[in-house]
């Protein structure tokens, strides 16, 4: 079956927020493969194995967004397009592998990684290392979120077990990884750091497989939204290696 891919103009979104909550309710509908949403230009690009109409996408979105097709098809003995409006542009946006899309998540955390080695490269302690990389990986995945604390809660509650019934969690979450980051880099009060990222990330985990096992096409929140990364298994791999680290520790310290 061909996919089909359609270019819609989204008017009234004015933030990273409103981005990620048009991107996330597109993606979410049944008959739609892949949402592109661009802030920028105010632009979906949809893929599905049939049409979507406008009508389609404006029963899902809040009433303060309006959509309008930017192109019409009309086929007659073979596909065209007509009334293409001045600020179409020519070339189609080209959707990213999802390697290209994680490419942030592995760059991160492959820095992450080598600092926290050569933080302890004359002892090779591999305790401490592990210590570092957790540190610096709340304080760093937090300080994405907090780039755009206004739309990280809609995108994190749209997986997250205890964000979905407990907004409030959302909006404190990326503070509460600053502190666990700091706990860690400090080693002040390690057992508590250790059990807290075992309960929160463990919480989260579930939320994420939920969303895998459903097929679901969301954007994860682990960096916040400025950087649209895809929920994949990736971001399992990633909440796992933390818990696994929390839980050696706690058995190292003898907690």
């Amino acid at each position: 079956m061909t996919t089909q891919t359609q270019t819609y103009h989204i008017a009234g979104m004015t933030c990273n927020g409103c981005r990620t909550d048009v991107d996330n309710k597109l993606n979410a509908m049944p008959q739609v493969s892949n949402a592109t949403v661009n802030l920028a230009n105010e632009e979906a690009v949809i893929q599905s194995d049939k049409p979507v109409t406008a009508a389609q996408l404006q029963q899902v979105l809040p009433a303060k967004y309006t959509v309008t097709q930017l192109v019409t098809l009309d086929k007659i003995g073979e596909e065209h397009a007509f009334a293409k409006p001045a600020y179409q542009t020519d070339r189609a946006e080209q959707p990213q592998s999802k390697l290209q899309q994680l490419k942030p998540l592995f760059m991160i955390l492959g820095y992450i990684s080598i600092a926290s080695v050569l933080l302890h490269r004359a002892d090779w302690n591999w305790q401490e290392m592990m210590l570092d990389f957790m540190g610096l990986f709340y304080i760093v995945f937090s300080f994405f979120k907090l780039l755009d604390l206004k739309g990280f809660p809609v995108s994190f509650s749209m997986y997250d077990p205890l964000a979905k019934v407990l907004p409030v969690y959302a909006w404190i979450y990326p503070f509460l990884e600053t502190a666990l980051g700091l706990l860690f880099l400090l080693r002040f009060q390690i057992p508590v750091a250790l059990v807290v990222t075992i309960i929160i990330l463990s919480v989260t985990t579930v939320g994420v497989t939920k969303t895998l096992l459903d097929k679901k096409a969301i954007t994860c929140a682990c960096l916040g939204t400025g950087l649209k990364l895809p929920m994949t298994e990736a971001t399992f791999i990633e909440n796992a290696i933390m818990i696994a680290m929390a839980v050696t520790m706690l058995f190292h310290i003898g907690f």
